[in-house]
């Protein structure tokens, strides 16, 4: 790194770095002026005649500080002349308690101009300074927070204008980033009522909405370039290494400033030591850098001034570090959770569904709480809804096990109480201390029916069709990782219109009411929801979960909150044909024969050939291992759905057949003809269906 003179710092104490950040509040410098005085101006003393001598010892004590202090007495009198006191800190009451509140100066009284910050007249005014501009910028969580209390802090107090630099892309933590170092210009800042028609630092008035509108400042954006990339071995490359901040007007600057701004950088920064560039390093690397400037016709920067500089680039350097690696944890966590949740939700047959998930804050974004609904056979669906103890990284990761267990339970079609048993059990075996919540339920449209179980979890809202909101009296049962506890099972009416509303505790229990407050309060929400709407019309879905959310308060969020609501359409009995066929070899042509009585009742006589073929075909494979009678269900919706059980668990599987096989052709029909199909066991056997669109 090329340095700049040195001639113009305060010496340093030995040991103490000049540029390091610490160095401002180890050091003791002198008061501004000090140096100049004579000593008894320094004491308060009156000074003694030409020619006369003070004893001691008579009332007065000699100088603390030695005879080195003492001026000559044929000092040049334009060296007894205190140094001019630069402009500076606009001390608060809470920064500084001798501070007046009226814009006073401390000592004199004397009033200032309108919006000119307090001059700087001792040493702790400036150490002030620097402790309320870096709380100032550590209030800040996120980059633009940071950077923007930089340039609050530091603009019109320490500098006219400020313009930060930093590395485009941020490297995070200890990676090490590839490529050339880049830096894009983040933000500029300025006073905006002190400009020309440039937007240069010439003495100007603003209109009042100039002054508080951020487009005010683009002058400065213009006359600095976007983008900058830093050349190994070059001039900019240097300062940065070099860590320390430096005046515009030494050699290292004067050749980095170009590289850094552009063209523009003649006409913005003044010269001499008006200007300061500090590189901002955080915890391993420069991440950027600040350039702050003073208007010419404003006293220059002095020495003390780049350890002031330090100080800021190295807060803010320090702040960036953490707010990227606070935002990579945060992005980590909101793909955390988004995987462990539900991206989009089924569209099963005879329901509508519609969900929302809430963190318990900004700063919690994940939790335990999870929904999910699982398509059956038959055309049922598995609505879960659980909750797993805690906010952290664990309980997510808890969660989506016990939610991968849970879908791979209800692909076993699994009883609801049998699906909790062994969510229980898998609990055990994650931990002692694993508890959890959850809510199984499972819906036929066919028969209008839903079977719940729970397992220590808040009961069920069902809005009926009128407009009456009941809580389901179904058990509440242990939490899943207690042991050893039985759980049971209900099954109640789901009427067609009928909305269920499935929820966590996050919803109805916060620290300013009872779970059962909560409840009662939701009920009465879901009613006064339905009456909007009228008797003979549920109330839309959607607007349902956001009204629903929004009874909350603001002191209710304590915890995460996972909403699932599901409408009843169900499936009407006109729409449903279903019979039992004996496992013989008459069964495929019985089937055919039914298949295309039910599509002429229901005028559909177009898909009676593709519909007869295909049920041939499944209902001839399941003949050859089947023992009890097949079951041959179809349901008319918004599709053709046809389904063939028997009592094999066997799946069957697509295969290539051979051209001299004489079988195994079947299952290919299926899959060229169908629009979709699937096989799904049951705790009985299998369901082998396919669907057809019609219409």
């Amino acid at each position: 790194m090329t340095e700049h003179s040195t001639s113009s710092h305060e010496r340093p104490q030995p040991g103490v770095d000049p540029a390091d950040p610490r160095g401002a509040l180890t050091r003791a410098p002198k008061p501004f002026g000090a140096a100049a005085l004579p000593a008894q101006a320094r004491t308060g003393e009156t000074p003694a005649a030409p020619g006369t001598t003070t004893p001691c010892g008579k009332g007065k004590e000699p100088p603390v500080n030695g005879p080195e202090h003492a001026q000559p007495a044929d000092a040049d009198p334009d060296m007894l002349r205190p140094r001019p006191t630069p402009e500076g800190i606009p001390l608060q009451q809470d920064d500084d308690p001798d501070a007046v509140a009226d814009g006073r100066e401390r000592r004199t009284g004397r009033g200032l101009p309108p919006g000119r910050p307090m001059p700087m007249r001792r040493v702790g005014d400036r150490l002030r300074y620097v402790g309320a501009a870096t709380r100032r910028i550590a209030r800040g969580i996120d980059l633009d927070e940071i950077v923007m209390g930089l340039c609050r802090a530091t603009v019109p107090t320490f500098s006219d204008a400020i313009v930060v630099y930093l590395r485009d892309p941020l490297p995070v933590g200890d990676e090490r980033p590839t490529g050339p170092v880049v830096l894009r210009l983040r933000r500029t800042d300025r006073i905006p009522e002190e400009r020309d028609t440039d937007g240069v630092f010439l003495p100007g008035q603003a209109t009042e909405s100039e002054a508080s509108d951020p487009a005010a400042l683009s002058g400065l954006s213009a006359l600095t370039a976007e983008l900058c990339e830093v050349r190994p071995g070059g001039a900019l490359n240097e300062v940065l290494r070099g860590v320390r901040p430096v005046f515009a007007g030494a050699p290292a600057a004067r050749a980095a400033l170009p590289e850094l701004l552009g063209a523009g950088a003649d006409s913005l920064v003044p010269d001499g030591q008006h200007a300061i560039l500090a590189p901002l390093r955080g915890r391993r690397r420069v991440i950027g850098a600040a350039l702050f400037l003073r208007r010419p016709e404003r006293d220059a920067f002095e020495s003390d001034d780049l350890l002031v500089a330090a100080q800021l680039a190295t807060h803010t350097a320090l702040g960036i570090d953490k707010a990227v690696l606070y935002g990579r944890e945060a992005y980590i966590a909101d793909e955390l959770q988004r995987t462990m949740l539900p991206e989009t939700l089924p569209r099963p047959t005879g329901v509508r569904l519609a969900s929302r998930y809430l963190p318990a804050a900004e700063t919690a974004r994940v939790g335990g709480d999870w929904y999910d609904a699982i398509p059956l056979p038959g055309s049922r669906v598995a609505l879960v809804v659980g909750d797993v103890m805690g906010h952290s990284m664990t309980s997510a990761a808890i969660m989506g096990q016990l939610r991968t267990t849970a879908q791979t339970l209800a692909g076993l079609d699994l009883p609801p109480q049998e699906v909790l048993h062994h969510l229980d059990e898998q609990a055990q075996r994650l931990g002692t201390d694993r508890m959890a919540t959850c809510l199984y339920a499972v819906y036929d449209p066919v028969s209008h029916r839903i079977t719940i179980a729970n397992a220590g979890h808040p009961p069920p809202v069902l809005l009926h069709l009128g407009g009456e909101a009941e809580v389901l009296r179904v058990p509440p049962g242990a939490p899943i990782g207690v042991g050893g506890v039985d759980f049971e099972a209900v099954e109640l009416d789901a009427p067609a219109g009928a909305t269920l509303l499935l929820y966590t505790d996050g919803l109805v229990e916060s620290r300013l009411r009872d779970v059962w407050t909560g409840i009662e309060q939701l009920r009465e929400k879901l009613a006064a929801t339905a009456e909007l709407t009228g008797p003979d019309h549920a109330p839309p879905l959607e607007a349902l979960c956001d009204d629903v959310l929004d009874m909350l308060g603001p002191g209710d969020r304590d915890d995460d909150i996972a909403l699932l609501a599901a409408r009843f359409d169900g499936i009407a009995p006109s729409d449903v044909a279903y019979w039992f066929l004996e496992p013989e070899e008459t069964a495929p042509g019985r089937a055919r024969r039914l298949i295309r009585g039910a599509l002429a009742e229901w005028g559909l006589d177009d898909l009676s050939d593709a519909v007869e073929l295909l049920v041939s075909e499944v209902v001839t494979n399941a003949v050859r291992y089947a023992s009890r009678p097949i079951t041959l269900r179809l349901l008319r919706t918004d599709v053709l759905r046809c389904e063939v059980g028997d009592d094999v668990p066997q799946l069957p599987r697509l295969r290539q057949a051979r051209a001299t096989d004489e079988g195994g052709r079947g299952l290919y029909l299926v899959n060229r003809l169908a629009r979709r199909w699937g096989a799904t066991r049951l705790s009985t056997g299998k369901v082998v269906w396919f669907e057809l669109n019609h219409g």
